[in-house]
């Protein structure tokens, strides 16, 4: 059916939009900007930041008041110490207090004289050598963290540990094998087709490696090769005891640009965007460094190694959320708002970024298309399982023995990663509890773990595979406080967009810290989380506290489902 608005009308809201959308892309820079040069609320400078961009103050407030790295006092020193699932595991939980007393502030203020703030975020991707820090860029990890915050030990951090289990590794291909990247781009976008690099994919299987699992060629397909199309490579890593997505813009960023290039071209898409966490500074640094060398080697550009195709590719730095790593909160995000999740439809796909049709995309994702258009889509199906092909790379956090990130193929058994590749755990301590795919996918006693690593059978357990994160927990850690800290996740990291979340999860909490058995409000509670949540999170609560409480038993009475 035609549109009966005016076009004279029409046009004008469209050359509005633009104008928003323009000012809103730069309005989360400023703010960061700005930030990070006072100690005051956002409410004394957000405002002449909106001004300054031509946006109303409420444009700014919103996600100033929002975002954690916003919304946290910045001295002139600035750490942000990891609370997250495998830092909480390491040291149950103690790491914090222990920062605080030795720094002399509490966290979310500012020592007097501002000197030093204190910010306690979840996830720096050190779970390997938990616990961990940042003192401003510069990580501090293990046992003797408090002390490297003082200054009486010189700051430590280990490298990650990365290994290969397959024999011919796609994603840590130029990691461990030494294979150079941008082997596959200049043929393809010289010689090659859109067709060509999607057939390929759609032939591999691939799914997502962001959590949900979709087949990766149905999304590029759902977008339509619109013009104006947009695809994100979402390094917005939020998973506690996922470390893969820093691994790799890290370790081998070019892999990653190649990938979001090959998207690009298979999706008709002209721009690409990068985000990456803010907690991941140094990734975030050999990202531009790599989208700088791509431009100067005509990967990207207007007319990319001579031809008539043109990619513009930009780096986004996150501000501290969570929920901004779902698709839709991430657009939101992008476009300067706050990183709340949307309804769906409509679908980012013919909706997204500025209402152009989007595809978002994990790193990890992107890192395993130059290898399938290479080596052809059918060679990667033949990997893995029929159901869920090829490899994945799993992370396992500081309590095992042999800690770090392993490319296994997918449906390899759970158990063996646990005890032949990551050596069980450390000190000959006893496994009382694995947590899978990250701070909502779900708990596993040890006598549960011969599954195949696979999203399927993984929720056939009550778990998630999500980013396929590993998180040991030994007898240190008592069960109660595993459920609170579930809690206090749910509750500090709800985005608020919908009132069975925003409120579940905090009344969630309130009766973790009561100790006494919830009774029937939890089954209540539980009921409306599930059903009624706007998004995966409010929705993944009930089955996590659920698999915890399955693995502790009579401990946690009153959780079971």
């Amino acid at each position: 059916m035609p549109s009966i608005r005016p076009a004279g009308r029409y046009d004008a809201f469209r050359a509005l939009s633009e104008r928003r959308g323009r000012a809103g892309e730069r309005l989360m820079e400023s703010l960061t900007r700005t930030r990070a040069g006072t100690g005051d609320g956002p409410a004394t400078w957000a405002p002449a930041v909106a001004a300054g961009l031509g946006l109303p103050a409420a444009a700014a407030l919103g996600p100033a008041a929002y975002y954690a790295d916003l919304v946290a006092p910045h001295g002139s020193r600035h750490v942000r110490v990891c609370t997250a699932t495998a830092c909480f595991a390491a040291q149950a939980g103690r790491q914090l207090t222990q920062t605080e007393k030795e720094l002399g502030v509490t966290v979310g203020t500012v020592s007097p004289g501002g000197e030093t703030s204190l910010q306690a975020v979840r996830c720096l991707g050190y779970c390997y050598a938990g616990p961990a820090a940042l003192d401003g860029d510069t990580p501090c990890t293990g046992p003797a963290l408090a002390a490297q915050l003082a200054g009486r030990e010189p700051p430590s951090a280990p490298p990650m540990p990365v290994a290969d289990d397959t024999g011919d590794p796609v994603l840590l291909a130029g990691v461990v094998a030494g294979e150079p990247a941008w082997q596959v781009w200049p043929g393809i976008v010289t010689a090659g087709s859109a067709d060509q690099v999607h057939g390929e994919v759609a032939a591999s299987g691939l799914r997502g490696r962001g959590g949900a699992g979709f087949r990766v060629a149905a999304k590029w397909a759902a977008a339509g090769r619109v013009p104006g199309t947009v695809v994100v490579a979402n390094g917005d890593e939020g998973d506690p005891g996922s470390y893969a997505d820093r691994l790799l813009m890290e370790t081998d960023p070019e892999r990653v640009l190649e990938g979001l290039a090959l998207a690009c071209f298979a999706c008709g898409a002209r721009r690409g965007v990068v985000l990456v966490r803010s907690e991941y500074p140094q990734a975030l640094a050999h990202i531009r460094e790599a989208v700088e060398r791509a431009y100067a080697d005509g990967h990207f550009g207007p007319a990319a190694h001579g031809t008539d195709t043109a990619l513009d590719v930009e780096v986004v730095e996150g501000a501290g959320s969570y929920v901004a790593g779902e698709e839709t909160a991430l657009i939101a995000r992008l476009e300067g708002d706050r990183g709340c999740a949307r309804p769906r439809p409509p679908y980012p796909t013919g909706r997204g970024l500025w209402d152009a049709p989007t595809v978002v995309n994990n790193v990890e994702t992107l890192a395993a298309v130059p290898w399938i258009v290479a080596r052809g889509g059918d060679a990667y199906a033949r990997r893995g399982t029929p159901d869920e092909t090829g490899t994945k790379l799993v992370c396992l956090s500081e309590r095992f023995a042999r800690p770090g990130a392993y490319e296994v193929e997918l449906g390899t058994s759970l158990l063996r990663i646990v005890t032949e590749l990551g050596g069980g755990l450390k000190d000959g301590s006893e496994l009382t509890t694995v947590q899978v795919g990250g701070p909502l996918g779900g708990f596993l006693a040890p006598d549960a773990l011969d599954v195949p690593l696979t999203t399927a059978d993984i929720a056939a357990r009550g778990a998630a595979l999500g980013h396929a994160g590993l998180v040991a927990f030994d007898r240190r850690v008592a069960p109660e406080d595993m459920l609170r800290h579930v809690w206090e996740f749910a509750a500090a990291e709800s985005c608020g967009a919908c009132s069975p979340c925003r409120v579940g999860s905090g009344r969630g909490l309130e009766l973790a810290l009561a100790d006494t058995p919830p009774g029937a409000e939890w089954k209540r509670l539980a009921h409306v989380l599930t059903e009624a949540s706007l998004c995966a999170f409010g929705r993944r609560i009930p089955p996590t506290v659920h698999s915890l409480a399955h693995v502790h038993g009579d401990r946690l009475a009153g959780w079971e489902p």
